[in-house]
């Protein structure tokens, strides 16, 4: 099963949060401030993270914001806020997924396993022939143009040069460029990167889309591969 770091100034959340993934075969190191918890995270990554927001020493988008200069691991935020700002600006840093307090264990463990999933990290048994069939065309190799994604390893290179992305900017770019020219809907591509279980708005896609060409126009200023058609949608532009 996953290594988790948890970084959580509440002693109850930390206990039953700590319990709940226990119990599901996890194992879980945690963190009362957000200072230790970078630390810990740099010197010892886990297959995912999970931070508070309001902590001390260091609130949880800082630790995002500074994990994001050297990591991709997925990352879960917990906030007791109910802003909107506050859950774009996490996803613009980089988060994977979200969750208001007070959540319920059975919630908790549903986006982790959706999370781990979705970064290739199974905590169960694949249930058909089918599944395993899926599973294989999702780790095949995708070569398209200067673009080389390699699903299994997670790896991402533009023209020879690594590129990092997150989980989720990871499966959004692999369905854009599995089928160049084709037009994918935020739908489309929600459905691509997401959980069914999991609800993200329109802005959510858009966040994820503006950050990863960043990261791509920081190795090349003249990337234009991914494209938005306004209205529609976003498609991958071979060239």
């Amino acid at each position: 099963m996953a290594k988790i770091t948890l970084v959580d100034d509440d002693e109850n959340i930390v206990a039953s949060v700590s319990l709940a993934l226990e119990s599901h075969g996890h194992t879980v190191k945690a963190y009362y401030d957000g200072a230790a918890g970078l630390a810990a995270l740099e010197t010892e990554p886990p297959d995912l993270a999970i931070l508070d927001v309001k902590m001390p020493r260091m609130d949880g988008m800082e630790v995002l914001r500074r994990l994001r200069r050297t990591s991709d691991i997925p990352v879960i935020i917990l906030t007791s806020k109910d802003e909107e700002i506050d859950e774009i600006l996490g996803f613009n840093l980089g988060a994977d997924d979200y969750i208001h307090k007070p959540f319920s264990q059975r919630l908790l463990i549903e986006r982790v396993k959706a999370v781990l999933r979705r970064a290739g990290i199974e905590t169960e048994e694949p249930s058909s022939a089918a599944a395993a069939a899926a599973a294989a065309e999702g780790a095949r190799a995708i070569k398209r143009g200067k673009l080389t994604l390699d699903p299994a390893r997670h790896d991402c290179l533009w023209d020879g040069k690594p590129v990092k992305l997150t989980v989720t900017e990871f499966l959004l770019l692999q369905s854009l460029a599995q089928r160049p020219g084709f037009v994918k809907s935020r739908d489309n591509l929600m459905d691509a990167a997401y959980d069914d279980q999991v609800y993200v708005d329109d802005r959510t896609i858009d966040s994820h889309i503006k950050r990863m060409r960043k990261k791509f126009r920081d190795v090349d200023p003249e990337f234009d591969a991914i494209e938005t058609l306004y209205g529609v949608g976003y498609r991958y532009r071979e060239t």
